[in-house]
């Protein structure tokens, strides 16, 4: 998988790309990721890559010459690549997403600030975007590292047990968006609190049904929309 991150702070990213599986599945070349600074294709002498926009009103807009030369310039490279715009107004971000993404050849994530970008942008190149939640942030970056993390952690032979990911929140492909069970460790008590005696049963079927009906208890008292969304 080829990822490319569109953005004015590429620095943003330095420990992210260090640490941790990204790190190693950069390292082994299961992903690899490039970052583009956009201000490398605004106009000398000042590389302006924000203006006032029409009509009035707060903040500024990213200009639409830097972005368009710069996504262009990605698209050179990987022509079949599909552009997401990381912006609030996007479609809510989700693990079926992260699934379909993931299968994806090349990807590029452009990483809005300020206010915004310019709209005739997202109506030229961008083909699709996403948001990770129903809040604000200063920028897009920190939402393409939680759009890369829960991609390619889904790569094959980026976790060490491929099992974890059939038993986690929101199912195996996302098509079954179910909360995690609770999960334990030794010891098997802890200031008073114990292990459920079906985990520790050895029973393999005693515990995939704890589990699952955990699961489904848990997505009801906490997350009731998942169960209406596939009712």
């Amino acid at each position: 998988m080829k990822i490319e991150v569109l953005t004015i702070f590429p620095e943003i990213f330095d420990g992210f790309l260090k640490g941790s599986l990204i790190g190693k599945a950069l390292e082994r070349g299961l992903v690899t990721i490039k970052l583009t600074d956009i201000r490398e294709f605004a106009d000398p002498p000042h590389f302006r890559v924000d203006d006032s926009p029409y009509g009035g009103g707060a903040g500024m807009l990213m200009k639409p010459e830097p972005l368009a030369r710069a996504i262009e310039a990605a698209k050179a490279r990987m022509p079949q690549a599909k552009v997401v715009l990381l912006a609030p107004s996007g479609e809510v971000f989700s693990q079926k997403l992260a699934f379909k993404f993931k299968a994806l050849p090349e990807l590029i994530l452009l990483c809005g600030r300020y206010e915004g970008i310019d709209e005739r942008v997202i109506e030229l190149f961008v083909d699709q975007e996403i948001s990770i939640g129903d809040f604000v942030l200063m920028g897009g970056e920190v939402a393409a590292m939680a759009v890369m993390e829960s991609c390619i952690r889904l790569l094959d032979d980026v976790l060490g047990n491929r099992e974890s990911l059939t038993q986690e929140s929101f199912g195996t492909s996302g098509e079954q968006p179910l909360l995690e069970a609770p999960q334990y460790t030794r010891p098997p008590e802890f200031m008073g609190k114990h292990v459920p005696e079906a985990l520790l049963s050895g029973n393999h079927k005693l515990i995939a049904e704890w589990r699952q009906a955990q699961s489904l208890q848990r997505t009801r008292a906490r997350r009731p929309d998942l169960i209406k969304r596939n009712s």
